[in-house]
């Protein structure tokens, strides 16, 4: 089974780098925009999640119904 972990590494840095700015923002008075922040870095990270589990369902399609 191929594991890929550059994707794992992918949403990993993004969680980090939204981490890091939602911090940032949120110490200089800007709490709107550090959740606002979050919440795009979760809806990039969800599309990514999303995509991968196409594949997959691609893959088990592939294999159960022999295409």
């Amino acid at each position: 089974m191929n594991v890929d972990v550059n994707a794992i590494f992918q949403i990993a840095g993004i969680g980090i780098i939204i981490a890091m700015i939602h911090t940032v923002l949120k110490q200089m008075g800007k709490e709107d925009m550090a959740h606002w922040v979050t919440v795009i870095g979760f809806v990039v990270v969800l599309f990514m999640v999303v995509s991968m589990l196409n594949n997959l369902f691609k893959e088990i399609k592939t294999i159960f119904l022999f295409q």
